[in-house]
């Protein structure tokens, strides 16, 4: 418990006195209003030790005899007075008693407790007048205009809801106004009184009406004004303990799980810990029809396909199956003369963009559910379109290469815009719908907005940048940059963020992505032959996955599935990678340690 100068004392100590134990409704020895409960037979008319407590003296609670008790440190008066807290909360309040007389403690002030009572039972003048005790305790006296006005508005409605419109309308005149507190809320509030009954009331002030409900929903925006060793926070026990869950969960680094915000789905009697047979690290599928070298691979933004783009110059396109999230082919898209290098789905993943290597100056767009071709685009055969990038309305794109080309088109492959001596390596387009994020050749990421033709550096590295990806917030970019590897930059801010280790990178172009819940994880290929896993915030990897036997080219992390990734490589093999198999029943539960970072 807090302590406020003088004030700890006049009200910290209960005395230790005994009461009998309190009836339904009736006010406790522990200061706070009783909650029936049945099942609560708890006696609080003696101690231990069989005898009457006697009083405490100024300082310290006694025990049994008159034999001073140990001063209790402040962690542990804090949390007597939250269990207590917690205790009333559940109607155990004949317990709650036995404990603060025990403990020696009050669980609140008194003057706080009269306050309480008379919210919840809408005695209104009762509560006004309780504020003038409470201020001399308040860090802020200013707040209690604040809590003034709270309290008026709840009568002023309870008012109109039963009828009293005189008596509403001279709590809006003589009280609510006065305080010239939120003058446009008062506006807001007078337009009540037109209301012809309590729903459209109900309805207009989004108020669920007079009764215990809303005056608990009151009490709990009064007490954000009362320092905690007044009046504890709503629910704190409860607060702290979902802080502490929601802590280990995200320190967690195989926790790839929506995190539940409730206690109900975990237990606390043991630390959270994923294991890493639950992460995606393990060989599910082996896809092998393709012919050659697989140079790219992207799961669509609905996470239900799967493309994947060959050097045998073919795209196919794969079914993932909603149950066992395993693959299965669908379809393939043929034609492709120069192989197939980079792949971009359509925003509402109807139709699939193709590029190919430097020397190819055409690119595919496919409608991906006929398999029909919708267009075929080439500006000129001394163009290199390596590149693309879709707007978020899905009518346009932005593509480019190597050699000077950056163009906009619209779905028919009309040029719209086209920006001059913009040597391209990778493109992106962000959410606001103007500006293109492209890599160059001078080592950089710049802005372009072909709106009002502006520009700006944005990304400055001092190795060539490969490729590159945008998080779904467009916050953060990730970086494959040659002879260094992957990096994290913050967009907004300008500033690297982290250079993960491990990976292999040379000269050849190799695509990361982020991933899992949350986008909290990062997967590169490597020219290693393996792909690496990082948490978000640690630049050591967490996993090391194994099985290709040349450079993995890409990889790409289902947006919907946070366990399933996918990966591509110059072995011509496509690799699904998943949870284990069969898995444990205490590793379901997140309860096991977590594994060494040794290869699947």
């Amino acid at each position: 418990m807090q302590g406020n100068g003088a004030g700890h004392n006049q009200y910290s100590r209960n005395g230790a006195q005994n009461s009998e134990p309190s009836s339904t409704g009736a006010a406790h020895s522990n200061g706070l209003q009783s909650v029936p409960n049945n099942a609560n037979t708890a006696s609080n008319n003696n101690n231990n030790n069989g005898g009457s407590a006697p009083p405490a003296d100024n300082n310290s609670p006694t025990e049994a005899g008159g034999r001073r008790k140990k001063r209790p440190a402040q962690s542990e008066e804090d949390v007597i007075r939250l269990i207590a807290q917690h205790l009333h909360h559940l109607g155990l309040n004949q317990t709650v008693d036995l404990l603060m007389q025990e403990s020696g403690y009050k669980l609140e002030h008194p003057s706080a407790t009269k306050f309480r009572n008379h919210v919840m039972e809408g005695e209104w003048d009762k509560a006004h007048s309780d504020l003038n005790e409470l201020k001399a305790l308040m860090h802020s006296p200013g707040a209690i205009v604040r809590m003034k006005f709270l309290l008026l508005q709840q009568k002023y409605l309870e008012y109109l809801e039963d009828g009293k419109v005189l008596e509403a309308l001279q709590v809006l005149r003589a009280e609510l106004t006065p305080l010239k507190y939120n003058t446009e809320l008062i506006h807001i509030l007078s337009g009540y009184l037109m209301c012809s009954h309590a729903e459209d009331l109900r309805a207009k002030a989004e108020w669920e009406g007079k009764g215990t409900s809303s005056r608990t929903k009151l009490l709990d925006k009064l007490q954000t004004y009362l320092p905690p060793s007044v009046m504890l926070p709503p629910r704190r026990l409860q607060t702290l303990l979902k802080q502490a869950v929601e802590l280990q969960r995200e320190r967690c680094l195989y926790h790839n799980t929506k995190l539940d915000s409730g206690l109900d789905s975990v237990s606390l009697l043991l630390d959270h810990a994923c294991s890493r047979k639950q992460f995606p690290c393990y060989t599910q599928q082996i896809l092998t029809e393709h012919c050659n070298e697989v140079w790219f691979c992207k799961f669509s933004n609905n996470g239900t396909k799967l493309a994947t783009g060959s050097k045998d110059t073919t795209v196919i396109v794969w079914h993932v199956d909603a149950e066992t999230h395993q693959l299965k082919f669908m379809k393939t898209l043929e034609g492709h003369a120069y192989g197939v290098s980079y792949l971009a789905w359509s925003p509402d993943d109807a139709f699939l963009i193709a590029c190919g290597p430097d020397d190819c100056s055409e690119l595919w767009l496919w409608n991906v559910q006929t398999g029909e071709l919708r267009t075929k685009m080439s500006q000129s055969h001394e163009d290199s379109l390596t590149s693309v990038a879709w707007n978020p309305d899905g009518k346009r794109f932005v593509t480019g290469g190597q050699r000077g080309q950056f163009y906009q088109c619209d779905m028919d492959g009309n040029l719209l815009d086209s920006w001059e001596g913009v040597r391209v390596q990778c493109l992106w387009c962000l959410s606001d719908g103007r500006t293109v994020l492209a890599s160059d050749t001078h080592q950089r990421i710049r802005g372009y907005n072909f709106e009002d033709l502006t520009d700006r550096n944005i990304v400055q590295e001092d190795h060539p940048i490969m490729s590159f990806t945008v998080s779904k917030n467009g916050r953060l970019a990730l970086l494959n940059v040659a002879t260094q590897g992957v990096h994290l930059w913050d967009l907004h801010d300008r500033v690297l963020l982290r250079k993960y280790q491990g990976v292999t990178q040379g000269f050849y172009t190799i695509h990361s992505c982020f991933g899992g819940h949350n986008e909290d994880f990062i997967a590169s290929g490597s020219e290693d032959h393996k792909v690496y896993i990082w948490h978000r915030r640690s630049e050591l990897p967490i996993a090391e996955l194994t099985g290709h036997t040349r450079t993995v080219n890409c990889v790409s992390w289902n947006p919907v599935v946070p366990g399933l990734l996918a990966s591509a490589s110059d072995d011509g093999t496509v690799r699904i990678w998943g949870p284990a198999p069969f898995l444990d029943v205490q590793d379901t539960k997140g309860h096991n340690e977590c594994c060494s970072m040794d290869s699947c």
